[in-house]
């Protein structure tokens, strides 16, 4: 496990790694989740195994601090992220983010364009104020001191046991300002970045999800997107095969 201090006053942003050929893949998570519980079984398929990888939680989740006083904007975790990069000697990687996690990849891509060479994303939020059936959007539905004393316990009777078993390792006042830091999206939003970047850029999409918003802009400004059949939100454990081709590019 290795470990960089992100926010200036000790807290540690932390994450394993296993070595190989380079660009390294950096895997980030989702909302109450964690990037080795949700990607290391994809980094051990043959067909994307070799690489150097890297399994980084975010502030508040899983192995990494949860300071009281961060803020857990999109822009905060991007930073984090980029620190953990910068440590780790990574530039030009290939980022594949779930959920959140690829909407911190976007906003990471913008700020250090030097860090990232693909982005390979899985149903990431790309708008602010996600729909009312979005896991984000219940969590905010609670001021934060009522999710601090009763909303994350609801939650985690809620969400159901396979997001319950990380969800219960983030912090909840962490959760709860990542959580609205997704609801506010970044400026410009995440789509807008997206679209205006100019690396090789994948969106996965779980068919069981619906139609993706806005797919034709999508592609008109060379994002490919794929669409994944029998397929929900977590397409890398529903559909593993097709996640891994993917990733392998």
């Amino acid at each position: 496990m290795r470990q960089v201090e992100f926010d200036g006053r000790g807290s540690r942003v932390r994450w394993t790694e296993t070595p190989g050929a380079e660009p390294a893949r950096v895997y980030v998570h989702g909302l109450g989740a964690a990037s080795a519980v949700y990607h290391a079984h994809v980094a051990a398929r043959p067909e994307v195994a070799g690489r150097r990888s890297l399994f980084v939680d975010l502030p508040g989740h899983g192995i990494s601090d949860r300071p009281a006083d961060f803020g857990y904007s999109l822009e905060d975790h991007a930073d984090a992220l980029a620190a953990a990069l910068d440590a780790a000697g990574v530039g030009g990687a290939e980022v594949v983010g779930h959920s959140m996690g690829g909407s911190v990849a976007i906003v990471l891509a913008g700020r250090r364009p030097d860090l990232v060479s693909r982005l390979v994303l899985t149903e990431a939020n790309l708008d602010p104020d996600p729909p009312v059936t979005a896991g984000s959007s219940r969590i905010t539905s609670f001021t934060e001191e009522e999710f601090l004393t009763e909303g994350y316990a609801r939650t985690l009777e809620h969400v159901g046991p396979r997001w319950a078993a990380t969800m219960r390792l983030a912090d909840p006042r962490a959760l709860h300002r990542s959580a609205a830091g997704l609801a506010r999206g970044s400026r410009p939003t995440m789509r807008r970045v997206l679209e205006d970047l100019t690396v090789d850029r994948v969106y996965l999409q779980g068919a069981l999800s619906g139609e993706l918003e806005g797919r034709a802009d999508l592609e008109a400004a060379g994002v490919r997107v794929v669409t994944v059949p029998d397929a929900g939100h977590n397409v890398m454990f529903d559909a593993p095969d097709t996640f891994a081709a993917v990733v392998a590019g």
